[in-house]
């Protein structure tokens, strides 16, 4: 697309096609998508900025900050291959307008994947730039603040989490080295390595995270159960297994801190009522996908047998697939990623929606920063959600390699941020030429 194709107004009157007719009117116009997969920092997360006509406000460029997690070069694609022509030359603040267009575009044809994330990150950056032309932080345009701070609690990753273990020179010959995230990552011993510690010192984890202030947190221990025998049956001997370390940690500082299972979706009805029995004596804050949230008359069969609370679920993206497990009395808690379900717009809908249904939400991050940003924006200003996910080594070691504002995590809490726009910016370096997953759409 060439830049004489969108100059006049006149032009845009004329305009035939529905994805542009509407689309480039008042505002400042969006002029190119920007995206990079920082494979040496985190290799399936891909970055997004997207770049206006605005000039500078606040003596910063208007540029728009957003992410996704998984499938990197395919949400990528479907930016630049797809969506691209109708965000070229647009209304940078036709926020609804965008999402309801490209969201009816995929999921007319089945497209909740690859399409929902680069819609996710789409939304992101396109809320930042609102943000900043207005000079307020997004949470203040949702309507916020309902709270002064945001509670959060810490999941037990590493710095290695989520990251390539064998990480390979990008060339046209190198294959990435998928690192598999949430699937039974055993880390290993060293500063911030909360998922080995989690296994083999949970006490001395548990005392660690008390003493800065944390007073919640989540274990992985049925992951290495699933590695060794898979999800269909439990022994007696992986139940006391995948026990141990919630009982080492009641031991240890007794209820004053809350614990949490994520079970990362690997076991059957089965398996999962057999962790859940066993999980009752350490009266968790909520057990997390357990089982896999593919059918929600099972759900709902899980809740109810369970006997602790049941979180559901970061690995559903659209709306009516909470509406279904809600129907159904399936969850204690809903738990929305932002980046998968389709941004700030659609967390915000479907937090909303769990409100009708008196359902605290939950925000879930164990990716990259922006997906953090945008729970903490939506969490200052929607009554119904409770608690903010964090892994505190990526806070530590990973988001300062991404972004010029590492959040600060003070006596459990994140304050709001006070920035204009999302909260922070992507490091500028990160996007070079040079790079053969840098990829750029211009008008």
């Amino acid at each position: 697309m060439s830049s004489s194709d969108l100059t006049t107004d006149s032009h845009l009157a004329r305009a035939s096609s529905p994805t542009q007719v509407h689309a480039y009117r008042r505002g400042p116009r969006i002029t190119a998508l920007e995206t990079i997969i920082p494979d040496d920092i985190m290799s399936g997360l891909m970055l997004l900025r997207i770049h206006t006509d605005a000039g500078t406000v606040g003596g910063e460029p208007v540029i728009g900050h957003g992410e996704t997690y998984y499938l990197p070069e395919a949400a990528a694609a479907v930016i630049h291959d797809w969506m691209a022509p109708r965000l070229l030359g647009a209304d940078a603040c036709a926020i609804e307008s965008h999402w309801r267009f490209l969201y009816e575009r995929c999921t007319a044809f089945g497209g909740y994947g690859a399409e929902l994330r680069a819609l996710s990150a789409i939304d992101l950056a396109l809320w930042d730039i609102l943000g900043q032309l207005t000079q307020q932080p997004v949470w203040r345009l949702l309507g916020g603040p309902v709270r002064d701070r945001i509670p959060v609690y810490n999941s037990s990753g590493g710095p290695r989490y989520g990251r390539d273990p064998g990480h390979l020179p990008q060339s046209t010959s190198a294959v990435r080295r998928q690192s598999w995230p949430g699937h039974g990552d055993p880390g290993q011993p060293g500063p911030l390595e909360d998922n080995w510690r989690s296994q083999n010192e949970p006490g001395d984890l548990a005392e660690d995270l008390l003493a800065n202030g944390y007073t919640a947190m989540k274990l992985w221990s049925f992951d290495g159960v699933y590695q060794r025998s898979g999800g269909h049956r439990i022994s007696a001997a992986d139940l006391e297994a995948g026990v141990a370390p919630f009982s080492a940690i009641r031991e240890r500082v007794g209820d004053r801190m809350d614990v949490m299972l994520d079970g990362h979706g690997f076991f059957t009805l089965s398996a999962a009522l057999s962790i859940a029995r066993a999980m009752r004596e350490i009266r968790p804050l909520w057990m997390e996908d357990v089982i896999r949230p593919d059918n929600p008359e099972t759900i709902a069969a899980f809740r109810d047998q369970a006997g602790v609370p049941i979180a559901v679920s970061e690995m559903l993206v659209t709306r009516d697939a909470y509406r279904a497990v809600l129907d159904r009395r399936g969850a204690d808690y809903v738990m929305i990623d932002p980046t998968w379900v389709g941004g700030i717009s659609e967390t915000r809908r479907i937090a909303e929606l769990a409100q009708l249904y008196n359902v605290p939400v939950l925000m879930h991050d164990c990716t990259g920063p922006f997906t953090l940003y945008a729970g903490l924006n939506v969490t200052a200003a929607t009554p119904i959600v409770c608690y903010q996910e964090t892994v505190r080594a990526h806070i530590a070691t990973i988001y300062p390699l991404l972004i010029d504002a590492p959040p600060t995590v003070s006596a459990g809490h994140i304050n709001l941020p006070p920035r204009p726009g999302i909260g922070a910016r992507l490091l500028p370096d990160l996007f070079s030429n040079s790079a053969p997953n840098h990829r750029v759409s211009r008008l």
